[in-house]
C-alpha cells in the first residue's frame, strides 16, 4: 500500500480536545457549557448507535446533552411540537433530530423547523443558502469534517481538479460548495453522470458519498491523489466498508481516508464544534439583547 493514511480517528480526538478547553474557558468566564439536545424517532439499531456516539462525545468535550427517544409512530404534529419547545428553550444550543425519519414524517419539515442558529446539523435550506453565498452560520458537519481532514494534511485544494462522487444533499451538495469555496475546480457526480471512470480519473482530490461499497473503483483512481471515501457500509460478514475499492485505491492514491476511521469520526467532532458555535451565537444574541 503506497498511500499514506488520513487518521480521521486523530485528526477528531485533537479537535474533541480543543473543544474541551474551550468549554473550561467557557466556565471560567462564568458562562455556561453548550447544551445539544438529540431526538430519536423509532429504533433503528444504526441510529441508536450514532445518538450514543453523539451523547459520548458531548460528555468528552463538557458538553450538557439531552436525549428524545420518541416511539415509531409517533405523529409528524407530535415531532414538531418537540421541536417547537426546544426552539424556544433558552437552555438548548443545538437540535439534532436524528434521520432517517419513519416513512410517515417528512424530514424536510422536520428539519426546515429547526431554527436556523440552532441547526447543528447544517441542514436547514438557510445554512445550505449561506454557503452558497460565502456567508456560512452552520457548515453540514460531514463536508466540514472532510475539509478540516485536508487541511489537517497540508492538502490545499485551491487549483485542483476535485471530484465529488454522490449528489446528496447531507454530503455530495454540500461538499461541493466547501471545495468551490477553497477555490477547487469541482465536478460532481451523480446516477446519470456518463463516463463516470474518466470523470473520476482527472480528480486531484476524490470525494466519494454514494452509499454502495467499493462503487469507486482502485482503477480509476489518478496516481497522487487524495482519496476521501465518506460511505460507510456493512456487508454480510459484519464488517465494514467504503465506497472506494480501498486495497486498489491505496496504490494509486497518495493519500486516503480508511473505512472506519477515516471521516465518520470526524462528522462527530465537526457536530460538536458547530454546537460550540451555537452556544457563541446565542451568547451574543444575549449580549445584544442586553
Amino acid at each position: 500500500m503506497a498511500a499514506q493514511l488520513i487518521n480521521g480517528k486523530e485528526v477528531s480526538q485533537q479537535l474533541l480536545a480543543d473543544l474541551a478547553q474551550k468549554v473550561e474557558q467557557r466556565k471560567n468566564q462564568g458562562l455556561r457549557a453548550p447544551c445539544l439536545a438529540v431526538v430519536l424517532v423509532g429504533a433503528d439499531p444504526a441510529s441508536q448507535v450514532y445518538v450514543r456516539n453523539k451523547k459520548t462525545a458531548c460528555a468528552k468535550v463538557g458538553f450538557e446533552s439531552r436525549a428524545y427517544e420518541l416511539p415509531e409512530n409517533t405523529p409528524q404534529e407530535g415531532l414538531l411540537a418537540l421541536v417547537d419547545k426546544l426552539n424556544a428553550d433558552e437552555s438548548v444550543d443545538g437540535i439534532l433530530v436524528q434521520l432517517p425519519l419513519p416513512p410517515h414524517i417528512n424530514g424536510q419539515a422536520v428539519l426546515e423547523r429547526i431554527l436556523p442558529h440552532k441547526d447543528v446539523d447544517g441542514f436547514h435550506p438557510y445554512n445550505v443558502g449561506r454557503l452558497v453565498v460565502k456567508m456560512p452560520l452552520m457548515r453540514p458537519c460531514t463536508p466540514k469534517g472532510v475539509m478540516t481532514l485536508l487541511q489537517h494534511y497540508g492538502v490545499n485544494p485551491e487549483g485542483k481538479k476535485a471530484v465529488v462522487v454522490g449528489a446528496s444533499n447531507i454530503v455530495g451538495r454540500p461538499q461541493l460548495l466547501e471545495l468551490l469555496l477553497a477555490r477547487a475546480t469541482v465536478t460532481i457526480c451523480h446516477s446519470k453522470t456518463q463516463n463516470l471512470a474518466a470523470e473520476v480519473a482527472q480528480a486531484d482530490i476524490v470525494v466519494a458519498g454514494v452509499g454502495i461499497p467499493n462503487f469507486v473503483k482502485g482503477a480509476w483512481i489518478k496516481p497522487g491523489a487524495v482519496v476521501i471515501d465518506v460511505g460507510i457500509n456493512r456487508m454480510d460478514d459484519g464488517s465494514l466498508c467504503g465506497d472506494v475499492e480501498f486495497a486498489a485505491a491505496a496504490e494509486r492514491a497518495a493519500m486516503i481516508t480508511p473505512v472506519p476511521g477515516g471521516v465518520g469520526p470526524m462528522t462527530i467532532a465537526t457536530l460538536m464544534e458547530n454546537t460550540l458555535r451555537a452556544a457563541e451565537l446565542h451568547d451574543a444574541a444575549g449580549a445584544e439583547a442586553v
